[in-house]
């Protein structure tokens, strides 16, 4: 039983990622980029792990040629002497200072005696050796003007000296050993027994008061191979590359996004394996969770409202309430189902006067004009045929429009006509669409239906929002029905107007919220809306297309000739439930990323849902200033995906899996466990999402992205299948990355923004709610 609970879950519950990828930290980054041989710190900041050194430095070179400086250095005899009158000057705990050039400093202090009191409160202070570099020449006369550039430096010394030769006192303070000959430094005990040297001698013992080096430096070891680099072992991992890495690329951060996931919700509704559990689920009262726990009203810790801080997710000991793992929940047992009449099939048809244009058509040998209106009739006639054969129980209505609106009866009902002051009250409409009886089923009104549609005509303006709204109101009776409008042109009457766009604002607006309304009161009925518009016309679909989009239609623009294929693919796309509200539950340490999503849950409105219905999300990890951090690689997390629907002619019900990932931000394994299909699908849905929206930018940035992600899986998968599909989907997306200003209208006069055209809003409705199987149908077709 749990091996085909397992199978359910990766056929319903897809990621487009074997793991939940997190993007390698700032400064794994920065070592990647800069390379293994170079720190890249501020230095203003101390170096890391520095110990303090127990002994002194060894000297330079001897070698004159690698000597910094040519300028000839002070005697040795100096220097020793220097440093015994700095030693006996510690020994008396006298504040004085001694100098290189003693002699010229002794003939000032004979001139201006300073005396020294012991009440004297500034800090004692001595000076310091500079290195060779910086020193004067040995016949150079002092400076003396006391502000210029000197031979010393005077600095603060410290209250309690330390001594080298102890502990080392700052365990953060770190030594970098100077090239050199690495032989300790010996003082002699005569110092005039030294002879003379041209070459530069070695540097005395560094004085206990004296640090090896200042704390804001940080030496950088240099990118070119050293003898000290060419000793480490090739076995450090660090260095060697991993074969599974076929590039440097594949170790920085993705592009993209590759944390989507995917619900197939036809798949998911239409299971008969899960065991129903009877009311209510035990749930957190503040993110909504489905817990696993065995007790009511006994919640104490939810793993997807707690912070958690730790590196891996919390045991069952720790959190014991991580999620329901599968479950089907009957949330109203004493809930009466409506009734289990078959759902109701409308066709809304225009006959307003410019459904009279003709098209040449060939019939054999000759060639003959016919109308729109014909070329819909008969498509008509041909699905009342099929649906009388193959659903004869199939309740199926007719309405038609043009100055009125009539709803055609059947054999013992008359029909009702609607015109003038009646098809401008919304709720008037909705009262006749109330009292109206629903067809009978289509073995009985066959006949009829067929001579209603072979007496119709054309003339007059096209009232096509009271239409609409009468359509919708009459299929609300019976939850999965549906309506298919068929026009040629905008709306022209007051309801709903989309004519005067360039004239009037308000009107523009009014028909805007209309459209949006109407679309809102069909998904909250269970009722899906097509619309269905002929080639060669503008029905401004970016406006009526949000019935459609509201509630999962499809907006399709057909030529005459083919427009009963388009009927028939509506109408086999048969709704399995309606009411359907999708939610995406994560720990603390992932957010949601998309148009509309904010937090570690969000939910998303489907509505309808048919055999072929697949959804999308994005998530990924926190933000680096985040109040809790991103989980870290290797650990596991949990992610649930509630599913509350209505079955058709059945109750309410709510489906629960949680499942748990692994964490990794290892961008070449990710790479290796992506499926392209599911990152195609997603990119399709998001860009066209916000396109249609207005948000073209927005758009093409996401496309763009997620096309680069792609690319990089291609690149490094190195498959020639992908490849291949991969070149028929950017075919698909080219309106989103280059050419969507050849589907948008001119900037309107009362407006700043720019809408679709009709053939730009059907393509983009059409992506916004696509599938694999669609995707992969659309690629054959180009081909």
């Amino acid at each position: 039983m749990v091996s085909v609970q397992q199978t359910l879950h990766v056929l319903t519950m897809e990621f487009a990622c074997g793991f939940v990828y997190v993007p390698p930290s700032v400064t794994h980054k920065d070592s990647q980029r800069s390379g293994a041989n170079v720190i890249k710190r501020s230095a203003l900041l101390p170096p890391v792990n520095r110990v303090r050194p127990r002994a002194p430095p060894p000297p330079p070179p001897t070698n004159p040629s690698e000597a910094k400086s040519s300028k000839s250095l002070p005697s040795p005899t100096k220097i020793i002497e220097q440093l015994e009158k700095s030693r006996e000057v510690k020994k008396v705990v006298k504040s004085t200072c001694f100098y290189e050039n003693a002699e010229f400093h002794n003939k000032s202090e004979v001139a201006s005696p300073i005396s020294i009191t012991p009440q004297q409160t500034t800090p004692p202070r001595k000076t310091a050796l500079l290195p060779p570099h910086m020193r004067p020449a040995a016949n150079s006369q002092p400076l003396p003007s006391p502000n210029t550039n000197s031979q010393t430096f005077t600095y603060d010394l410290p209250k309690d000296e330390p001594d080298v030769n102890l502990q080392p006192w700052d365990p953060n303070y770190s030594y970098t050993t100077p090239e050199g000959t690495g032989v300790q430094v010996k003082l002699p005990a005569d110092a005039s027994s030294v002879p003379a040297q041209t070459s530069a001698p070695p540097l005395p013992p560094r004085p206990s008061f004296m640090r090896s080096i200042p704390d804001y430096l940080v030496l950088l070891p240099s990118r070119r191979s050293s003898p000290s680099s060419s000793q480490k072992s090739p076995s450090d991992p660090s260095l060697v590359p991993s074969p599974a890495s076929k590039g440097s690329a594949d170790k920085g951060p993705l592009p993209g996004n590759p944390n989507v996931l995917l619900v197939s919700l036809g798949k998911l509704l239409s299971e008969e394996r899960v065991q129903t559990i009877q009311g209510e689920p035990i749930s957190c009262s503040q993110c909504g969770s489905v817990l696993d726990s065995p007790y009511d009203n006994m919640v104490h810790t939810c793993y997807f409202c707690q912070p958690w801080q730790s590196t891996s997710p919390p045991s069952l000991q720790e959190c014991p309430l991580t999620g329901y793992q599968d479950g089907l929940f009957l949330l109203c047992p004493n809930e009466t189902p409506p009734g289990a009449a078959e759902a109701l099939l409308l066709f809304c048809i225009d006959i307003s006067g410019s459904m009279s244009i003709t098209s040449q058509v060939s019939e054999g040998e000759h060639v003959v004009h016919r109308s729109r209106l014909q070329f819909v009739q008969e498509a008509v006639l041909q699905c009342v045929q099929r649906l009388s054969e193959q659903q004869p129980d199939l309740r199926v209505g007719l309405i038609t429009f043009n100055y009125e609106v009539t709803v055609h009866g059947h054999d013992n009902f008359a029909s009702r006509f609607l015109s003038g002051a009646e098809l401008t009250d919304s709720d008037y409409l909705k009262e006749v669409a109330a009292a109206f009886p629903s067809p009978p089923p289509l073995s009985q009104t066959k006949d009829y239906l067929q001579r209603q549609l072979l007496g119709l005509s054309e003339s007059g303006t096209t009232a096509l929002g009271p239409a609409a709204l009468l359509a919708i109101a009459m299929a609300s009776r019976q939850p999965g029905s549906k309506v298919i409008i068929c026009t040629d042109g905008k709306a022209n009457t007051e309801l709903g107007n989309l004519e005067e766009e360039d004239n009037s604002a308000r009107t523009l607006l009014s028909s805007t919220i209309f459209y949006q309304e109407l679309g809102e009161y069909a998904a909250s009925q269970g009722v899906t809306v097509s619309v269905l518009a002929i080639e060669g016309t503008d029905c401004r679909l970016d406006e009526l297309g949000r019935l459609a989009d509201r509630t999962r239609g499809k907006v399709v623009i057909a030529s005459p000739k083919m427009l009963h294929p388009e009927f028939e693919q509506i109408i086999e796309n048969r709704t399995i439930a309606t009411h359907c509200t999708v939610t995406l539950l994560l720990p603390q340490s992932l957010r949601m990323k998309g148009e509309r999503q904010a937090g570690h849950k969000g939910t998303r409105e489907v509505g309808n849902v048919d055999r072929d219905t697949e959804i999308t999300f994005q998530f990924g990890a926190c933000e680096q200033d985040a109040e809790v951090p991103a989980p870290a690689s290797g650990s596991r997390v949990s992610i649930q995906l509630q599913v509350r629907y209505r079955q058709r002619n059945g109750p309410t019900v709510l489906r629960v899996i949680t499942s748990e990932r692994n964490v990794t931000d290892d961008s070449s394994a990710a790479l290796s466990s992506l499926s392209l299909a599911i990152i195609q699908l997603n990119s399709s849905q998001a860009s066209a999402a916000l396109a249609v929206r207005g948000r073209f930018l927005d758009a093409s940035r996401e496309g763009e992205l997620q096309r680069k992600l792609i690319e990089r899986a291609i690149e490094h998968n190195r498959s020639v299948e992908d490849k291949q599909t991969y070149q028929d989907w950017v075919k698909t997306m080219e309106p989103i990355y280059n050419n969507i200003h050849n589907f948008t209208r001119r900037i309107s006069v009362v407006s700043d923004s720019q809408s679709l055209t009709d053939a730009g809003a059907a393509l983009l409705y059409a992506m916004k709610h696509s599938n694999r199987k669609s995707i992969s149908l659309k690629n054959k077709h180009k081909v």
